[in-house]
């Protein structure tokens, strides 16, 4: 078993400052999503606080688990692609369904455009 005190200090310095890199990331989405006004504004910043601090938490733990392991870890790989796609599909849809919901009350939005690039009703 590996001794986790074999560990070299830039390896920690790195990961340390990879975690932190993500907590700033997460702060500044959940800033943003407190001080924009709109709900299609404060989309925004929470995605993509969340696409980079998943990046930064990946790369964090690839870099830690290799060291410790003494060869290279990738598997860690997964969560960061999985966020990259699953991130831009849910913003897409909660922002249709914010847009649905203005239609229907009554709001002052653009016009609905068909595939055709012609203006609905």
């Amino acid at each position: 078993m590996i001794n986790l005190n074999q560990l070299p200090f830039w390896v920690e310095l790195c990961v340390a400052a990879l975690l932190l890199l993500s907590s700033l990331f997460a702060l500044s989405g959940a800033l943003g999503l407190v001080r924009l006004k709109e709900f299609f504004q404060r989309m925004h910043p929470p995605a993509l606080a969340s696409t980079m601090g998943t990046w930064c938490v990946a790369l964090a733990s690839i870099l830690y688990f290799s060291a410790l392991k003494q060869g290279p870890v990738l598997h860690a790989w997964l969560i960061p692609i999985l966020m990259a796609i699953t991130v831009p599909v849910t913003t897409l849809l909660l922002a249709r369904a914010a847009l649905f919901r203005k239609r229907m009350s009554n709001d002052n939005v653009p016009e609905e455009v068909s595939s055709r690039g012609e203006r609905g009703n």
